[in-house]
């Protein structure tokens, strides 16, 4: 990754770490490379900070527990103050491409509990359209995999089997596959697209995140930081 990216990303993480975190905060701890940055951040900035903490990954969850971030599983009645997270792409409408790190339904849920979300990127991520320059990443059951992969490619998108470091299909924290769907072009209603992929028998869910963004956070290389809202009531 260009070293501008990189340091675009770590100042962005931690200027949502300074304006959103606060010591006993319930928080949900995205997945990649930026919310990676949003951890550290919080360690940084708060040593002995005491949070109650569940992580959309097993990544994520080593991340925060070598850096002394306490993380526990999720509960039936959890509801977070905060989502610090990343993404794969944001429209002008905030609606977002997700699940490049596979822990999109992860990521989906926690940021439905969650009162706040903060979404922090580099300006490579700002597109005028879902599917600009990402692909979209869809969650199946490995059993139904080929079905989907035939019935989704039939419906125009170009579909691509998520492989591992092995060759072998990646593989989620929950036990499925992932298909990255690229459309013919950029896609111009974010939610029919994703209720027209999520009505499949076997999709768990998809990478379409649609009005869950509070504030999109978008560091430059040069230090400087534009703080995005969006227009709309954020969906509960």
């Amino acid at each position: 990754m260009p070293e501008d990216l990189e340091r675009a990303k770590v100042v962005a993480a931690r200027y949502a770490v300074e304006q959103y975190v606060r010591p006993g905060f319930r928080l949900a701890l995205g997945t990649g490379s930026t919310a990676g940055q949003a951890v550290r951040a919080i360690a940084e900035k708060f040593p002995d900070g005491k949070f109650d903490c569940v992580a959309s990954s097993q990544a994520t969850e080593e991340l925060a527990r070598s850096l002394r971030i306490p993380v526990r599983p999720l509960r039936g009645d959890d509801r977070f103050d905060l989502m610090l997270d990343g993404a794969d792409e944001v429209s002008p409408s905030l609606d977002m491409t997700k699940g490049g790190g596979g822990a999109l339904l992860r990521e989906k849920l926690l940021a439905r509990l969650s009162a706040t979300v903060v979404i922090v990127v580099d300006p490579s991520k700002l597109v005028g359209a879902l599917g600009e320059r990402a692909s979209i990443p869809v969650e199946v059951v490995p059993f139904a995999r080929p079905v989907l992969e035939r019935d989704l490619a039939g419906e125009g998108y170009r579909v691509r089997l998520r492989v591992g470091e092995t060759g072998r299909p990646f593989v989620t924290d929950n036990g499925n596959e992932i298909l990255d769907l690229s459309p013919r072009e950029p896609i111009s209603n974010p939610a029919a697209a994703a209720e027209a992929i999520e009505r499949h028998v076997g999709v768990v869910e998809s990478g379409i995140f649609v009005g869950l963004a509070s504030r999109v956070v978008v560091g430059h290389p040069d230090g400087r930081v534009d703080e995005l809202r969006p227009a709309r009531a954020r969906r509960p």
